[in-house]
């Protein structure tokens, strides 16, 4: 029987109720508890269910807007029943999945070439098929690059085609893409982050005949045909699916029969339903806190963490409401104000480190980076002393003022898309109070959030918590090309602190074209470097997804800011 969403009032009745006693699950989508002792019992059916926090329209509309983020857990979800040549992995490097191997340049399957120009070649795993049977070929790689190019299919193009100078099918399982310039990410090419397969044999007459259509037809819901570990079984709009695993997977059956997954977009409700027995959230369902509220009830369970970004402050670099703002000391010394480290105990429930860098300790270039990061301890009075450096003492009323009597007063902006930031911009201003500063804090409505030049030129300081990594994309955001600004009516996006220095452009660049991993991380740790001693932005914590599993389910790690928990989901099980 299904645990449907109920509303919020039912909260403490169920949290209460789950507390009397164990709750009773059933492995079973038939037959009773009695049988489970029978010699002739029924073959035991491994099933599970899950939750998302929204209601997806379609495997498709997401993909249209380029965004996965519009629905927490979607990209989850959609892991579940389709597959690529390859997938990230929970530490956020990738692996292959329906590829016999990812290219490198040690397996030869990545040359460099004198000019300039690269060539990457795949070979698609033998026994990759659809789910209707149909074998997954390099037709369907080539179909899928088509479509992702064409723009009267309506979809958001990748600007990483515009690297592309040819994709060739050397037979029906063997690939190469030939690139213009060098480019890290190559290897993830035909995989969920660019031109992931589509089924010729299903989607060509439609985009034949109506290609505004394609992404709008029943094959994106109930008539799902992909190359997952699970197919869609059943799908019912704004409530839930029902994924049936996929006998010839290509990396072998799943060892889950079934999975149910559950839409619900109120995080109350959620909550409600995992206490009542939903064995697992996906995507960002849940914050810190509420998953670490739910584990203190939910003894059956646990919570699995995974980095995923982290929380900024922001300094203005251009036309800043002050022109101190522009001094490193004085950014120095709002930093060293600050415990970071009781934010991360308080706020991220301790699971989650202080951030020096936007490189985060628990993945593996960290290592190779962290020799070059400048940091900064939680030090209040050397911060007084940096401030009284630079003319700002404390008056005999407690404040701090310049030299002409003048207070410091300083605006910090939040954005209220999650409690996080209300939180952290309360505490930061806390900290900043303490040392003198007359702080006032603006709340930036969900709408207001629309007008991006208002978000872009605040005058002193702007908070946010960002999904970061360090793909391509992440990293240059903070290149100068993602500073919105007036000529580009501030639509250019990433670079929160609109700073620009051709030193950090450089070393920015010099990561996302060099190849060579050692080299590579060189120029990274170039960036790191750069970042940390100029203080572009004020890193506070690094934060982390939380995931709710029962204990029952086996082989989850979690989600992480590039893969998410179902990338090894033919591997996940029950006890």
């Amino acid at each position: 029987m299904r645990a449907w969403p109920q509303h919020a009032i039912l909260w403490t009745i169920i949290a209460l109720t789950i507390g009397c006693g164990p709750a009773t699950r059933s492995d079973f989508s038939s037959g009773t508890g009695s049988q489970l002792g029978s010699a002739d019992a029924p073959a035991r059916l491994k099933r599970i269910t899950v939750a998302i926090r929204g209601a997806p329209g379609s495997l498709a509309g997401e993909r249209a807007r380029g965004s996965f983020a519009r629905v927490p857990g979607l990209d989850a979800f959609e892991q579940l029943v389709q597959s690529g040549l390859s997938i990230p992995r929970d530490d956020n490097t990738l692996t292959p999945q329906l590829a016999e191997a990812l290219p490198t340049l040690d397996n030869g399957l990545w040359q460099l070439f004198p000019d300039g120009r690269m060539e990457t070649r795949w070979t698609i795993r033998r026994g990759a098929a659809w789910h209707d049977g149909t074998p997954l070929t390099t037709d369907d790689l080539l179909f899928a690059t088509m479509i992702a190019q064409d723009k009267d299919v309506g979809i958001l193009r990748n600007p990483t085609y515009d690297l592309i100078d040819r994709v060739e099918a050397l037979d029906a399982s063997t690939i190469s893409v030939t690139w213009r310039r060098p480019y890290i990410e190559a290897d993830s090419m035909f995989g969920f982050e660019i031109g992931l397969p589509l089924p010729k044999h299903i989607l060509e007459k439609t985009y034949i005949e109506d290609k505004a259509s394609v992404f709008q037809t029943s094959h994106w819901t109930q008539d799902f045909i992909g190359a997952g570990p699970y197919r869609v079984r059943e799908w019912v709009t704004d409530s839930y699916a029902v994924l049936q695993a996929y006998d010839h997977y290509a990396l072998g059956r799943p060892k889950i029969d079934e999975i149910e997954v559950r839409f619900i977009p109120d995080p109350q409700t959620l909550m409600a339903n995992i206490l009542a027995g939903v064995d697992m959230s996906m995507g960002r369902a849940l914050s810190v806190d509420q998953a670490t509220r739910v584990g203190e009830q939910w003894h059956e369970g646990r919570v699995s963490t995974r980095p995923y970004g982290w929380v900024t402050v922001n300094p203005q670099f251009i036309n800043p409401g002050l022109p101190v703002l522009a001094d490193v000391r004085f950014r120095r010394a709002l930093l060293q104000g600050i415990d970071r480290q009781q934010l991360a105990d308080t706020l991220m429930a301790g699971k989650a480190p202080i951030a020096h860098s936007y490189v985060n300790p628990a993945t593996p270039d960290y290592a190779l980076v962290e020799p070059s990061v400048v940091t900064y301890a939680y030090d209040p009075r050397i911060a007084t002393q940096t401030l009284a450096e630079i003319g700002y003492a404390k008056g005999a009323d407690g404040p701090l003022r310049d030299a002409s009597g003048r207070p410091l007063i300083l605006e910090i902006r939040y954005p209220i898309q999650n409690d996080i930031h209300a939180k952290m911009t309360a505490s930061v201003a806390d900290y900043w109070q303490q040392l003198g500063v007359t702080m006032e804090q603006v709340s930036i409505p969900i709408p207001r959030m629309q007008d991006q030049e208002y978000v872009a030129t605040y005058p002193n300081f702007h908070l946010v918590e960002n999904a970061i990594d360090t793909t391509v994309r992440n990293a240059m955001r903070f290149h100068s090309t993602s500073t919105p600004l007036p000529e580009n009516r501030f639509r250019a996006t990433g670079n929160y602190s609109r700073y620009i220095h051709p030193e950090l452009d450089a070393a920015l660049e010099a990561y996302v074209t060099t190849i060579p991993r050692a080299e590579r991380m060189q120029a990274l740790a170039a960036t790191a470097r750069h970042q940390s001693e100029n203080l572009s932005t004020l890193p506070l914590i690094h934060a982390v997804t939380p995931t709710v599993v029962h204990n029952r389910v086996q082989n989850i790690t979690g989600k992480s800011t590039r893969g998410s928990e179902t990338w090894n989901a033919h591997e996940w099980d029950v006890r």
